[in-house]
């Protein structure tokens, strides 16, 4: 013979437990907290997405956007040079090099601003160490401190990156004794 407990409940004993009205209770509670459980996860996940979504356009905009920076930079040192050559070539303006010369600087300077190049504005601005590098401070009568004197090398911003800082000599307070 069979105890009662090694029995499973009789289907009618089951409905019957139902119709009394508390498994029915904790049945519907416990299906609507996992409704609720899984519509949040579907939130949250729709909301991750879609986060993703916007991080993934901004990151392949930025690359488009300055995906030449590296280039850029690496021409910087040669637009120095080029610079230098000018003022050496200046002495003649009217020779036919310097001539040539200044037509190349000016189709460089215009591929730069093409690419969103822009130069640094920095003499007789206040110095900003975000944008400028201080070679050398001057004690200079009438100039306010921290003011930017002269530009040793030029700075460019890339849109709204800094390409490269400006070099610049600074002002600072005439002391009594200078």
């Amino acid at each position: 013979m069979t105890s009662q407990d090694d029995t499973a409940p009789l289907p009618s004993e089951v409905d019957g437990d139902i119709e009394a009205g508390l498994p029915q209770t904790d049945l519907m509670a416990d299906l609507e907290a996992d409704v609720m459980k899984w519509k949040e996860l579907a939130v949250r996940t729709a909301a991750d997405l879609d986060n993703f979504r916007k991080r993934s356009a901004r990151e392949r905009e930025d690359a488009i956007r300055y995906a030449n920076q590296g280039l850029l930079e690496d021409l910087m040192p040669v637009l120095d040079n080029f610079e230098m050559g000018m003022l050496a070539a200046a002495k003649d303006q009217g020779s036919m090099i310097f001539i040539g010369m200044d037509m190349v600087r000016r189709q460089f300077n215009d591929f730069l601003a093409s690419q969103g190049v822009t130069e640094i504005v920095a003499e007789g601005k206040p110095f900003d160490p975000k944008i400028h590098e201080a070679v050398s401070q001057e004690a200079q009568a009438g100039v306010e401190d921290d003011t930017v004197l002269r530009v040793v090398r030029r700075g460019f911003m890339l849109r709204d990156r800094l390409l490269r800082p400006a070099s610049v000599v600074v002002a600072k307070a005439a002391t009594e004794e200078g």
